[in-house]
């Protein structure tokens, strides 16, 4: 079944380069079009598409304020298209707040390094979230013109992704609450992800106790204007500090450092007076700046088994090899459950390989973490 897509902006050119990028891959079918925000919420409630790219900056209605009506009347995973500036950056953070699930730059040549690979990956995006949806639930049917959504505006921020877009779904006090700590001892946290992963950050790190007795890496595939925006947003919101990482930086307890965009971090040093190595990559060999891979193996090579690493929902495998390389040094590793993960291809790879103890659910993590360390 092909994914059903309803491409909103107000722009004609991008509207039509859109479709056609989509319409190139016969898994994807277009089924409509709208100009302003305003026009998005009607679409979206008379032909409810599995799947709606949204620009950020429209007429009438704007996207951040469509996405809220949209999820709130008609929950569909929507993905975002955004300016690569500071204004850009701090709306599409934003409309993640409100609801959408990953978000795409507007330019082409900003999303990868040829053409052809950021075709690839626009169409894999969506046929990832949309297939999500498609294997969980049947289509509703399509509204009829006099069922038109008058949804209002009000919706509060999105606290926990899910896969049913069921969005006012609470943290769990189940399976987290009734397992035992391991009684193993650590000196750090590494988290990676990447599509899904700035709700399922926040989600984590605002559970968080300010006496958090460890430094935590934060490697979240992000372009480099938004990763500064991102780091402000969660150190606002969060009793730990989160900082954007910079070179040099001393590690320190209850400190998360946030991987800057376009750049690989690396921990060097012993004992207490491992710092932050923040480079520029040019390798080609390597798809993803920043990549949990690297990260993952540097802190091995560190701290050898004292590491407890989450791996959290995103495409492809990237954190996968950096697992195999903390598990064959001692540490332990965790996947977020397929349920709960928005694209479940990072934490399925780490799982499917073999290298992580336990499979969580979001809402389940920060409670697991806490429990796990020793704090709180």
């Amino acid at each position: 079944m092909a994914v059903k897509v309803l491409v909103v902006d107000d722009s004609s050119f991008f509207r039509r380069r859109v479709s056609e990028i989509l319409e190139q891959d016969k898994d994807i079918e277009v089924i409509g079009f709208a100009v302003n925000g305003r026009e998005a919420v009607d679409k979206a409630n008379q032909l409810r598409p599995d799947v709606i790219t949204m620009d950020v900056e429209m007429p009438v209605l704007d996207g951040i304020s469509a996405v809220k009506e949209i999820m709130a009347a008609n929950p569909t995973p929507i993905l975002m298209f955004s300016s690569l500036t500071r204004d850009g950056a701090t709306a599409t953070l934003d409309a993640l707040d409100a609801g959408a699930l990953d978000f795409l730059p507007k330019k082409f040549e900003d999303i990868a390094r040829n053409n052809e690979d950021a075709i690839k990956l626009l169409q894999n995006k969506v046929k990832e979230i949309g297939r999500r949806r498609l294997s969980r639930f049947s289509r509703p049917a399509p509204a009829t013109p006099s069922s038109t959504s008058t949804a209002t505006t009000s919706r509060p921020a999105i606290t926990q992704p899910d896969i049913s877009f069921n969005r006012s779904a609470t943290p769990s006090a189940g399976p987290a609450a009734t397992i035992r700590a391991s009684g193993k001892k650590y000196q750090i946290v590494a988290i990676g992800t990447s599509t899904g992963g700035p709700v399922a950050l926040q989600t984590i790190l605002t559970q968080l106790p300010a006496n958090f007795p460890h430094p935590i890496l934060l490697i979240q595939h992000m372009p480099a204007a938004f990763t500064p925006a991102f780091a402000a947003r969660l150190n606002g919101l969060c009793k730990i500090q989160v900082k954007e990482a910079q070179q040099g930086d001393k590690l320190m307890p209850g400190v998360a450092y946030l991987a800057p965009g376009g750049q690989q971090m690396l921990i060097e040093g012993r004992g207490g007076n491992r710092t932050l190595r923040v480079f520029e990559d040019d390798s080609a060999r390597i798809t993803y700046k920043p990549s949990v891979d690297v990260t993952f193996a540097s802190t091995a090579k560190a701290y050898q088994g004292d590491v407890l690493a989450v791996v959290l929902t995103g495409m492809g495998a990237d954190g996968r090899d950096g697992a195999r390389m903390l598990k064959q040094a001692g540490a332990t590793i965790w996947a977020q459950d397929e349920k709960t993960s928005v694209v479940y291809g990072m934490p399925q790879a780490v799982a499917s390989a073999g290298l992580s103890s336990a499979s969580i659910a979001l809402s389940d993590v920060a409670t697991r973490l806490v429990r796990e360390i020793g704090c709180g």
